[in-house]
């Protein structure tokens, strides 16, 4: 990423409020399948924002690591670990995914909300533990206009298609998968 498209994330984290701590929840795509995240074990949150959703998986019992490429974004979801009780579960990190995924351990489960690149579908198959859950989120096609950064119409579904779908769904220009690593028997 180029240090003026960096600068242009900044500007938009800066210009957003902190989150509340009682806003902290899983994405709303998912916000009905809670329970099938697990509580304990490694999360790796990519394009993680202010942390909601690390942190959120964080007071569920979870190790988190969440990257951004804002170093602001990044600065607002410390603070919001710090004053969710979770800053010992959590790490932030400033990475540019442009770069791939940062190195570390298997991860149980694996969140990437409302960011999408191609390039990183194969690594994060690869980083996701036996048995992990894979949360992704888009911008779709479906009931929007076409985009680089926009997903095709059944894109995420042929991604990640040798996990087990737990929920898939494209609409109103959003695409959403939830599916879990099985082991081959």
């Amino acid at each position: 990423m180029t240090a003026r498209d960096r600068a242009r994330w900044d500007e938009r984290y800066a210009a957003r409020p902190a989150v509340d701590a009682g806003a902290v929840s899983a994405p709303d795509e998912f916000a009905t399948h809670e329970s099938v995240f697990p509580r304990t074990g490694r999360a790796l949150d990519l394009a993680c924002g202010q942390g909601r959703t690390a942190v959120w998986l964080a007071r569920r019992g979870m190790d988190v690591l969440g990257v951004d490429v804002s170093a602001v974004a990044i600065a607002q979801a410390r603070d919001l670990a710090l004053r969710c009780g979770v800053g010992a579960r959590t790490r932030f990190d400033v990475a540019d995914l442009d770069d791939g995924l940062p190195p570390g351990p298997p991860a149980d489960v694996i969140v990437c909300h409302r960011f999408r690149d191609r390039r990183l579908d194969r690594p994060i198959r690869a980083r996701l533990a036996p048995g992990g859950l894979l949360a992704v989120t888009a911008l779709s096609e479906v009931g929007a206009s076409p985009g680089p950064f926009r997903a095709a119409r059944g894109e995420l579904t042929e991604a990640f298609g040798d996990l087990d779908i737990l929920v898939a769904g494209e609409a109103d220009g959003h695409a959403w998968l939830l599916g879990r690593h099985t082991s081959p028997s």
